[in-house]
C-alpha cells in the first residue's frame, strides 16, 4: 500500500488515500474493518479515480518542476518509494493531464512497468507476495516503508531484530534477460541457479527481458541462469543506483 494524506484534511477528520493492487481490493477492506474496531473510519473505494506515474525520464527528477495543485488533480505528490519513481498523479477520470501536466506524453502501462522494474521497484502481490515476502529482504526500509521508531505491529520483532543485527542475505534486485523470452516467459518463482548448479535465489515477476527476483547477496555478481523446459536461460542482476550507498556490501 502506499498512503496519502489529501489535501484539507484536519487533526480531528484526516481523509487517508490507500493505494493498492486492485486485485486484492476486497481482501484489503476486509482486513482493514476487521481492525477499525468501533472507531468511526468510514472504508469505501474510489472508482471514480484514476492513478497515473509521471516519470521524468531517466534521471531522478526535481520535485519542484511540477505544479504544486492543479484544478483538476486530486493529489500531485513525488513518489514516497524513491526519487527516480517520479511522481504520483491521482485525477478523476477524464482529467485532461496535458491540463494537470503541460508538455507531458501519455506512455503504455508496460512503460512504467518497464520502468520500475530496470530500478529494482517492487509492487503489487506478483513481487511482494503476501505471507511470503519479508519487508527487510524487499528493500521496504530503503523505500520509506518500515519505521523502527512506532511501537508494536505484526512482524516487528523478526523485522527490528534482523535490522539491528545488520545481516540480511536476500533481496529483492533487478534482473535482465540477454533478450525478450519465448511466450509465456518466465514462471514466477522459478528457481535461479549459478552456473555451478548452486541455489540463488527465486524470480518473481517481469516483463520483456527486465524483471525483479530474490537473491542471495553472495551470488550477485555471478553469472545466472534458470532451467526453462530442458533450456538454460541466462540472466544477470544488477544492485540499483538509488540504493544507499552503505547497503552496497
Amino acid at each position: 500500500l502506499i498512503f496519502f494524506r489529501l489535501r484539507g484534511s484536519t487533526a480531528e477528520e484526516p481523509h487517508i488515500l490507500l493505494e493498492c493492487d486492485s486485485s486484492v481490493l476486497d481482501s484489503i477492506q476486509k482486513h482493514l474493518k476487521l481492525y477499525k474496531i468501533r472507531r468511526k473510519v468510514t472504508i469505501t473505494p474510489c472508482p471514480d479515480l484514476s492513478l497515473w506515474a509521471v516519470i521524468p525520464g531517466e534521471q531522478p527528477g526535481d520535485a519542484s518542476s511540477l505544479p504544486k495543485s492543479a484544478d483538476q488533480a486530486l493529489l500531485l505528490t513525488p513518489d514516497p518509494r524513491a526519487e527516480v519513481m517520479g511522481w504520483r498523479l491521482i485525477a478523476k477520470k477524464g482529467a485532461n493531464l496535458s491540463e494537470i501536466i503541460p508538455g507531458s506524453q501519455v506512455g503504455d502501462v508496460q512503460d512504467y512497468h518497464r520502468h520500475r522494474y530496470k530500478q529494482g521497484i517492487p509492487e503489487g502481490v506478483k513481487d511482494l507476495p503476501p505471507g511470503v515476502a519479508l519487508p527487510l529482504e524487499s528493500n521496504l526500509a530503503f523505500m520509506n516503508g518500515i519505521s523502527f521508531t512506532k511501537g508494536c505491529y505484526i512482524g516487528q520483532e523478526l523485522t527490528a531484530r534482523t535490522h539491528h543485527m545488520g545481516v540480511i542475505r536476500k533481496r529483492l534486485l533487478p534482473v535482465r534477460f540477454p533478450a525478450p523470452l519465448p511466450s509465456p516467459g518466465i514462471p514466477e518463482g522459478a528457481e535461479i541457479l549459478t552456473e555451478s548448479g548452486k541455489p540463488a535465489g527465486k524470480f518473481r515477476a517481469g516483463g520483456g527481458e527486465l524483471g525483479i527476483a530474490l537473491l542471495r547477496l553472495a551470488h550477485v555478481n555471478e553469472p545466472l541462469c534458470i532451467n526453462l523446459g530442458g533450456d538454460r536461460v541466462k540472466l544477470s542482476a544488477t544492485t540499483p543506483e538509488w540504493w544507499p550507498k552503505a547497503a552496497v556490501k
